[in-house]
């Protein structure tokens, strides 16, 4: 199949940018059925962006120790929350306590 260059609009911007016959033969040789929708500006801005997510933190007591801490979710009601150096003392976290934790 050849492919030729076509002019396509992002729906970000506005601007029309050209999808390439490679960038085509590329999407075809992975299977994808849509066009792209985004300038390679705006493609860039919204990588850049989805990484500075920021997690919620929830203030809350400590409930084997009793301080004020912060953990990354909700506590559900009924559920010990832990400090993070109570919770890397549990002896059945395993070799890597800080991924459990969310940290």
């Amino acid at each position: 199949m050849e492919y030729t260059d076509r002019v396509l609009k992002c729906i970000d911007c506005g601007a029309e940018f050209i999808f390439t016959a490679g960038e085509q033969l590329f999407f075809h040789d992975k299977q994808f059925t849509n066009d792209p929708k985004r300038c390679k500006q705006c493609k860039a801005k919204r990588a850049a962006g989805s990484g500075a997510r920021v997690r919620a933190e929830t203030r809350t007591t400590c409930s084997e120790c009793g301080t004020s801490t912060t953990v990354p979710f909700k506590p559900t009601q009924g559920r010990p929350v832990l400090c993070r150096s109570c919770f890397q003392k549990q002896p059945s976290r395993g070799a890597a306590p800080q991924a459990a934790a969310g940290i």
